[in-house]
């Protein structure tokens, strides 16, 4: 990968770490009565646009959320993982390719809302109309599956300590070190509980049962109705600790290309 597009790939980890640090402070407010409100990507996005020249600032992010789009996609198709033949090549690449899917839809809802203002919540509406068809619920179902996969590996790389392998740590010294284990650690474990929550709700749609859908907001609420407000807090500020793995793998990315 030559300069520019390595920039532009390390412009992308942060546009995602700020994504992530918006939604985690705003729901950590909310869960300890300082402002602030159960937010995921949809409500970052409001919120930057209705901050200070919001819209440039909305732009700006969307062409790190491309920016992400294609390194995970040169990740998928140029990457140095094993190949899609190998059994972990494919699974490796296709959730490569799928991020990069996830997250260019994102930087797209961000110019939505540049040139209409607020796009509304798709996903309701989205999981709305799958259901609406005779194969919604075994669709709904593969989704919550595959979500529920997400959460199980994100929890084993903060166990495992395979985050590490994101990140050049002969940059880093022993602070460093020991600031991106911790934030590692931490952020892909409230990572794993969110698509646990979002993937078993998603199962409880796709099984006929009325409520929440399948979302952050949705996760965080089933978070504070469960288990109280203080826990919802934690996982939040989880969440923020997550985008500060991401700032650090943004300046010091092992990039395997």
């Amino acid at each position: 990968m030559d300069q520019k597009k390595e920039k532009l790939a390390r412009f992308g980890m942060v546009a995602k770490g700020m994504v992530y640090a918006i939604i985690g402070m705003l729901t950590a407010m909310a869960a300890f009565n300082l402002g602030g409100s159960k937010s995921g990507q949809q409500n970052a996005l409001q919120f930057i646009r209705e901050q200070p020249f919001g819209k440039v600032l909305l732009i700006i992010l969307a062409i790190g959320l491309f920016g992400y789009t294609f390194y995970r996609w040169f990740e998928a198709l140029k990457g140095a993982e094993e190949p899609w033949s190998n059994y972990k090549g494919f699974v490796k690449r296709s959730g490569y390719l799928i991020s990069g899917i996830f997250y260019g839809a994102l930087g797209i809802t961000a110019l939505k809302m540049v040139l209409v203002g607020n796009s509304g919540s798709g996903g309701d509406s989205l999981i709305s109309t799958i259901m609406s068809n005779s194969y919604g619920p075994y669709l709904l179902g593969f989704v919550a599956l595959c979500i529920a996969g997400k959460a199980i590996f994100q929890t084993y790389k903060a166990y495992s300590g395979e985050f590490r392998d994101d990140v050049n740590e002969s940059k880093l010294g022993p602070k460093g070190k020991k600031i991106l284990i911790r934030a590692g650690e931490i952020g892909f474990t409230a990572r794993g509980i969110v698509s646990g929550i979002v993937a078993f709700l998603l199962c409880k749609v796709a099984l006929g049962n009325s409520g929440s859908s399948g979302s952050k907001v949705a996760a965080f609420d089933f978070l504070q109705d469960t288990l109280g407000g203080v826990a919802m807090g934690v996982v939040a500020l989880g969440l923020v600790v997550y985008a500060v793995f991401m700032f650090i793998q943004a300046k010091y990315a092992q990039i395997k290309i």
